[in-house]
């Protein structure tokens, strides 16, 4: 069942820019929300407008279904962005979030709104490995595997209220990156640049350099950081500051 919602909706923006020169659309991880990328408008410079994507199933969108498959989540927010195409837009995504980012690229291009950049974060290129399946694990086994990847404010699940809202929304995201099994990725024509944690323990190094096969000749890259897979979080000055030096050269 797909989410409802209008265009609106579907995206935060921190900060509004009066004439920007492009948008930058964030994409969080499985479980995650927009908050991620509150502090990144103040890094970025003034023309640079963040539109951080807000899924369903979570916050102020809690009474709203989850999108539980790639395919209607993709279609769903490229739809969403039609008002914001009057500019150039690059895609961030972090997790999940890259692989969303990803199939919301290839979308955009067939629009002929082609990204001027993809910057994906702490995942492996779509298709490189299988993934153990998590979403139908009990309780506990899900939360010491979310624990394990550093994640943040993790000890809200110590409370019984709090670990009632943000379950759901965490295996419906478990059950649509599992789900997700492109058979044969297609390339992208944006520059790919990836990011990951030097000590992410759930990315393979060869995983994420396997992006570069989804780029055109020449135009991937790869940044380290030091962290886990949160790096983006007590890295967040330079990762955005980095971030920043890709999309101006496109």
């Amino acid at each position: 069942m797909a989410a409802t919602g209008t265009p609106l909706n579907w995206f935060r923006v921190h900060r509004r820019a009066s004439d920007p020169r492009l948008r930058l659309v964030c994409f969080p991880h499985a479980g995650g929300t927009a908050q991620l990328f509150h502090g990144w408008p103040a890094l970025l410079p003034a023309d640079v407008e963040v539109l951080a994507v807000r899924y369903p199933g979570r916050q102020d969108r809690l009474a709203e279904p989850c999108i539980e498959d790639m395919a209607t989540l993709a279609d769903t927010i490229e739809d969403a962005l039609r008002p914001w195409l009057d500019r150039p837009l690059a895609l961030f995504g972090h997790s999940m979030g890259a692989c969303v980012a990803y199939e919301v690229a290839l979308r955009l291009e067939t629009r002929g709104s082609i990204p001027e950049h993809l910057l994906v974060s702490a995942h492996e290129a779509p298709g490189w490995a299988e993934r153990v399946a998590l979403h139908d694990a009990d309780d506990e086994t899900l939360i010491t595997h979310v624990r394990h990847l550093g994640d943040l404010h993790s000890e809200a699940y110590d409370i019984p209220e709090l670990r009632d809202l943000l379950l759901p929304a965490l295996r419906s995201d478990y059950r649509l990156i599992e789900g997700y099994h492109p058979p044969d990725p297609a390339p992208v024509k944006a520059p790919i640049t990836a990011y990951v944690g030097q000590d992410d323990p759930s990315c393979a190094l060869d995983g994420v350099l396997a992006w570069s096969g989804l780029a055109a000749p020449g135009s991937f890259e790869l940044r380290a950081f030091p962290g886990d897979h949160f790096y983006l979080v007590d890295r967040e000055a330079e990762v955005v500051a980095d971030v920043a030096a890709h999309i101006a050269r496109g």
